[in-house]
């Protein structure tokens, strides 16, 4: 029997998820990249940041994101910080390519397939349970983070009655759309958009939350967002002008197929409807 409209979105949410050998892989090389990073630098604390500690990951395009709190008064330049951090894997890790990927330091074991983004960071602000942080900045400069309030308002949005865990979903389905149409466009701020989204909803139904945050990203022409936690600044959706112009790009013509999709799945149009959810999500939705 052929799949409906909520099937297929079961199925392809399924997919999504990280496999737990993938998250093992990665999680092998932490103590590795810890030692390296204590050994030169004066580390506070490691803090595992990103889509698998957040639970949003998309299978094979998930890395291990990694916050060095540093001891280290601040400099100036992010620049140095960042070098700081490359230099100190690199000689731990001379035969495995490690690289600056702002805000981050990415270094890809085995091939690329078990990589860290390792994330230089200093004390900005601190209490008994939320630290904000100085992090370099997507193009360049400082930017104010703060990982456990962010995770914290993910995990509220995502328990709220009759969401249904729907908030991570909604951030894994837009993460696809980015990582399937290579949309430049930041995962966290698209996570982010999808909790603050979600916690304006009393109920959460995939093929109209889209359809709807595709359209509200298109009508707000990717603006920046406040933080909703009120913990630090705002989050912005891609490192350069000339990324959102083509992300803002894409934004539409996902929007514009979302909206499609959406209409065919409201008129009984199932065939219809996965061939618009199969161009949005670049020919990887279930067929039905």
């Amino acid at each position: 029997m052929p799949l409906s409209v909520g099937e297929g979105f079961e199925t392809f949410l399924k997919r999504l998820i990280p496999l737990q050998s993938q998250r093992e892989a990665a999680a092998k090389h932490r103590s590795s990249v810890e030692t390296s990073l204590s050994n030169a630098l004066d580390v506070i604390l490691f803090r595992e940041t990103g889509s698998f500690a957040h639970g949003t990951g998309v299978r094979n395009y998930c890395d291990s994101d990694l916050l060095v709190s540093l001891r280290n008064g601040r400099p100036g330049s992010s620049d140095t910080a960042l070098r700081w951090i490359k230099d100190a894997l690199q000689a731990s890790f001379p035969y495995t390519s490690v690289r600056v990927s702002r805000p981050a330091v990415v270094i890809a074991f085995a091939g690329g397939t078990e990589t860290w983004e390792v994330i230089p960071g200093f004390v900005k602000a601190a209490n008994s349970t939320h630290s904000v942080y100085d992090i370099p900045g997507a193009a360049s400069g400082w930017l104010e983070s703060s990982p456990l309030s962010h995770l914290d308002y993910v995990n509220t949005a995502n328990k709220q009655e009759g969401i249904a865990g729907g908030a991570k979903k909604l951030a894994r389905l837009m993460k696809a759309w980015k990582y399937y149409n290579k949309v430049p466009i930041s995962s966290f701020y698209l996570e982010m958009r999808a909790a603050k989204y979600l916690t304006t909803q009393s109920s959460f139904a995939p093929a109209w939350d889209l359809c709807w945050l595709l359209e509200k990203l298109e009508s707000s022409e990717l603006a920046a967002m406040n933080d909703p936690t009120g913990a630090s600044g705002r989050f912005y959706p891609c490192s350069s002008e000339y990324n959102k112009a083509e992300a803002l790009s894409k934004v539409k013509t996902g929007a514009t197929r979302a909206r499609k999709a959406l209409t065919a799945y409201q008129n009984d149009e199932p065939a219809m409807a996965f061939y618009y959810l199969d161009l949005l999500f670049g020919n990887k939705f279930p067929a039905r």
